[in-house]
């Protein structure tokens, strides 16, 4: 029998065991030096929990590789890779002592373990990038008891480069040339091979593992000679940090030591444990007996004791009054509520105050979010609900039942009561910011950190002048002296120009009037300094039902480019751009969006972006644009493409607060398909308090 042979007799033995054995106790599944959910160098059959967000980095030898990866549904899940691999001019001349490279995997859970199946997975790897890291892959796992997985599978490709044992056609050659192109032509074609592996785990916190690697590093190890590849054979230690971080250590192929750290983030799992609110203040019922009366309703007097009394309490709660309108057995408060919070949960506590002061006469509770001095929608409850349902099962869900939500004017109610020392207001902070250039191949992650002085100056509902401030205090973004190579008006590729001339910075300096002109329209007027490199106006007009999952805008923007200072000067290069955008939700969380107009570099196209999001603020997406800028004008990564996340700082501090890390992760960063940056578009902003997202946060309304 070869030695091809006798591995893929050793490989079917294993997968004939995998469907012999019962399912047992679960073992967490850990991730590979590829960032996938693996083994060492190999795929599992497995998948992480549905939405974890993990950023794997891992370095053997001379090969470095940082991955981000998503598990987007149950059972699909992508990954962005960004590798390096040193001494690539050893033996084959190249201009760079370090080879670096993007790639971008796509990963399905074909069947999920049972009690006599393995689960199972296909993968694809590499499938938009230069193709220095492509394969595919089918993966089986199975668990024995609470201690074992045993692994199994074939790959092609880089795959299938080691001991093949068959072939289907013949794998094409092909011609990445800018990049971005998907090679479907390749995918399950030539040579495949197996690899197999096992994890053990010794306690809660270690684990072991090992693996035969189908991988032959024909370009690294073979024509490259970057490290010496003697065996196929690869074991590890990990060792479970916390909740979030796992490290490991290595025996690479024979020859080579490794190191890795894992750090996978639940969105659902907060690592300080949730928000550390203070409890709900008790429910104040309506007493036997109480005074119905109705008299107060004319005592003006009386009613301005009450607003100030309700305006206390809300902001004991993080809220601030608008205005309230009162009526003998109803009224409108108009609250503002932190806009990163649950909403569910600040109507529920906005709620209880009305309960604690109001007569006892007023029975209907209209609550009425607002934004920037525009109202997003009426939320409308009874009080007698409210009392009877405080204590009783299913609570949330019958109180649901019985809320409405609905459209509200934009007008305040005649005779309303304005909240106290609301307008003019100034307010300003200071707070750290960071602001990365990622994947330049000269020096793949520059950064700069410091502070940034912020200002806003409410003049009157809706109109707000702010601005802001940033001073480096530490950081390389100025080292860069790349010069653009652009053929396209240079509106992005020269933002190290900016980064390097830049400091100190006037951010932004804007006056805006956001308005809601119509039942269902909202819209936004911007002038000024709308971002780092451009200022000019900006119009948008958003059309939004309460209880629609569509939604449909249009921005106008007429914007003239900044010096590179960012001072008050402007250069010469002026532009007019605008979208027409149609938003969906499709529900639990996932949302896309499609814009479709003129780009800052005059350029024509549409952007297509699908986000997963989260009850508490997460979220995580990806967007391309097309334009018709041809692939060449365009330059390297032939269109735009990239990750966008947003972490709430209230997930990451365990206290309220309405700021987010929210990077945007490109590939590379060009001048075509490029969108203005313009702060309060309406849409993210405007539906946080309608029907769609109430109803998934619902289950906080009593907290």
């Amino acid at each position: 029998m070869t030695t091809a042979r006798r591995r893929a007799a050793i490989c079917s033995a294993v997968m004939a065991g995998l469907l012999a054995a019962p399912a047992a106790a679960e073992m967490r599944p850990t991730l590979s030096f590829g960032g996938m959910t693996g083994l060492i160098d190999m795929p599992t059959g497995e998948s992480q929990n549905d939405g974890v967000l993990s950023i794997t980095s891992a370095h053997f030898g001379p090969i470095s590789r940082t991955t981000l990866s998503f598990q987007i549904t149950p059972r699909l899940s992508g990954s962005f890779r960004y590798a390096g691999t040193r001494d690539w001019n050893r033996v084959v001349p190249f201009p760079l002592e370090t080879y670096y490279d993007r790639s971008f995997d796509l990963r399905y859970q074909l069947l999920n373990e049972g009690t006599y199946v393995p689960g199972v997975v296909i993968g694809l790897q590499d499938i938009i990038g230069t193709g220095q890291m492509s394969g595919e892959y089918i993966a089986a796992t199975k668990t024995f008891g609470d201690k074992l997985k045993v692994t199994a599978g074939l790959g092609w490709g880089r795959l299938g480069s080691y001991e093949p044992i068959g072939a289907i056609g013949t794998r094409p050659d092909f011609d990445y040339g800018l990049g971005g192109t998907v090679r479907t032509g390749q995918w399950f074609k030539g040579d495949f091979a197996p690899f197999a592996g096992i994890e053990y785990q010794i306690n809660d916190k270690l684990g072991f593992k090992a693996e035969y690697s189908s991988d032959d590093y024909v370009t690294e190890a073979g024509e490259r000679q970057t490290f010496e590849r003697k065996s196929p054979f690869n074991f590890g230690l990990e060792y479970q940090v916390n909740g979030v971080l796992r490290v490991g250590a290595y025996y690479m192929y024979g020859s080579e030591l490794g190191l890795s750290a894992q750090f996978a983030l639940d969105p659902r799992r907060s690592p300080t444990g949730g928000l550390t609110y203070g409890g709900p203040r008790p429910l104040k019922d309506r007493a036997a007996g109480a005074d119905w009366s109705t008299e107060w309703v004319s005592d003006r007097g009386r009613q301005s004791t009450l607003r100030d009394s309700i305006a206390r309490d809300l902001r004991a709660d993080g809220m601030t009054l608008e205005s309230i309108s009162f009526a003998a057995s109803a009224v409108e408060l108009r609250v503002r509520t932190p806009q990163r919070e649950n909403g569910p949960q600040m109507l529920g506590r906005a709620a209880r105050v009305l309960a604690a002061q109001l007569p006892a006469s007023v029975e209907t509770f209209r609550i009425v979010p607002v934004w920037n001095g525009v109202p997003l929608s009426q939320v409308v409850m009874q009080r007698s609900d409210l009392e009877a349902l405080d204590h009783a099962p299913n609570q949330d869900a019958l109180m649901r039942s019985r809320t409405e939500i609905l459209a509200v004017s934009g007008a305040t109610p005649e005779g309303a009561l304005m909240g106290e020392g609301l307008y003019p207001r100034f307010g300003w902070g200071v707070s750290p910011y960071v602001r990365t250039s990622l994947f330049d191949p000269e020096d793949p992650l520059r950064a700069d950190f410091g502070l940034r002085l912020s200002a806003r100056y409410d003049i009157a509902p809706g109109l707000v002048l702010s601005g802001s401030v940033t001073k480096k205090v530490i950081g390389n973004l100025d080292a860069s002296d790349r010069v653009s190579n652009s053929v396209l008006p240079h509106v992005r590729s020269d933002g190290n120009i900016y980064d390097r001339e830049g400091d100190p910075a006037l951010e932004t300096l804007t006056m805006a009037w956001y308005a809601k002109p119509g039942e269902n329209l909202y819209s936004r007027v911007t002038v000024g300094y709308l971002e780092r490199m451009f200022g000019g106006i900006s119009g948008e007009l958003l059309w939004k039902r309460v209880d629609s999952p569509f939604a449909l805008g249009v921005e106008l923007n007429y914007v003239q480019q900044r010096d590179f200072d960012q001072m008050l000067g402007f250069q010469d290069y002026k532009v007019f751009t605008g979208h027409v955008s149609g938003y969906y939700s499709f529900g639990n969380g996932y949302v896309a969006q499609l814009d479709v107009g003129r780009y800052l570099a005059g350029d024509i196209g549409a952007t297509l972006a699908i986000d997963r999001e989260f009850a508490n603020g997460w979220k995580v997406g990806a967007f391309a644009t097309m334009t018709d800028v041809s692939y060449e004008d365009f330059g390297e990564g032939s269109f735009d493409k990239g990750i966008r996340i947003q972490i709430p700082f209230n997930w990451l501090l365990g206290r309220p607060s309405e700021k987010a890390y929210a990077p945007t992760i490109r590939p590379i960063t060009r001048d075509g398909g490029a969108r203005l940056s313009v702060d309060g578009r309406l849409y993210d902003s405007v539906r946080g308090y309608q029907q769609g997202r109430l109803d998934d946060q619902w289950g906080r309304f009593w907290r």
